[in-house]
């Protein structure tokens, strides 16, 4: 036999081997954290299921890789600790890129960018952080604009809550 046939041949075995193995082979689920208190990216539904962009895209993940998505609902401030104990696989919840995230955890691109901002009544007047001072502002607890809030608006005078 030539050389182009014998390795055509043990080409031939080894993608026949192959695709015996994947059709027995089943991946396991894909578990993914999400916190589903941040409507429209994500939230539950009535019937109790996830829904919303961040599932809609973690749902398309798991099409492209062939695995089930099995979301397990996470508090937002445990979702580092959450994905270091092995609870889930992955977290697909909107989390910001941080030096001190990014030494924990491995990020992907991202895959949209939304700035975050200060939104107060109409008829509050706002020049910046020192236009706040006496003020009470809410932020999500752990979250990026909380580390902010306490850097820039605490030290204006401005309650953080």
């Amino acid at each position: 036999m030539t050389r182009k046939l014998v390795l055509g041949l043990v080409a031939s075995v080894c993608m026949l081997g192959s695709a015996a193995v994947s059709a027995q082979h089943v991946l396991p689920d894909l578990k993914v954290a999400v916190d589903l208190s941040y409507e429209p990216f994500t939230y539950k539904l009535p019937t109790g299921q996830p829904a919303g962009f961040d599932v809609d895209i973690a749902n398309a993940l798991c099409a492209e890789i062939k695995r089930k998505c099995v979301f397990v609902e996470q508090v937002w401030d445990s979702m580092i600790p959450g994905l270091q104990a092995k609870k889930y696989d992955a977290i697909i919840s909107s989390m910001s890129m941080t030096d001190e995230r990014k030494r924990v955890v491995d990020f992907t691109d991202r895959y949209y960018k939304t700035p975050s901002a200060i939104v107060v009544k109409k008829d509050i007047p706002y020049s910046g952080p020192a236009s706040l001072k006496g003020k009470k502002i809410g932020v999500l607890k752990g979250s990026t604009q909380e580390k902010w809030a306490n850097g820039e608006l605490k030290t204006a005078g401005v309650t953080i809550i």
